[in-house]
């Protein structure tokens, strides 16, 4: 049975994301989402949706949506190179944001249950 998400689970996780990031598609900024989910109420409805999405295996279309931009990389004389370039991938911020508590919970579950046999890790 899968447990609830914590509030603990999203703040930890929420620590992990720069300020000074590039906004998701929603336009959302981490910045702005850490204040938002700094109040209890706001929170609470996050983690409502999350679990909503975990009982009904359901994973909403809005956040598969992607977009890609293509940014030139510093220093490089010539960009006629596809490696003069790097793409960087926009999420909806939210939904990256529930996605990767998730896969922490399951990284979580999958060491502590030993669901990986030895000999899959390692070089």
């Amino acid at each position: 049975m899968w447990a609830l998400f914590s509030k603990e689970e999203f703040k930890i996780t929420l620590e992990v994301y720069s300020n000074l990031s590039t906004p998701g598609l929603d336009k959302l900024s981490w910045r702005h989402l850490k204040s938002i989910l700094n109040d209890k109420d706001y929170i609470s409805s996050v983690i409502k949706i999350a679990n909503a999405y975990i009982n009904l295996g359901y994973w909403p279309n809005h956040f598969k949506l992607l977009s890609t931009v293509i940014i030139s990389k510093p220093n490089k004389l010539s960009c006629n190179l596809p490696k003069s370039f790097y793409p960087i991938v926009l999420l909806n911020t939210l939904g990256k944001l529930i996605k990767k508590v998730t896969g922490e919970r399951l990284q979580f579950l999958i060491v502590n249950n030993d669901f990986i046999h030895p000999s899959q890790l390692g070089a």
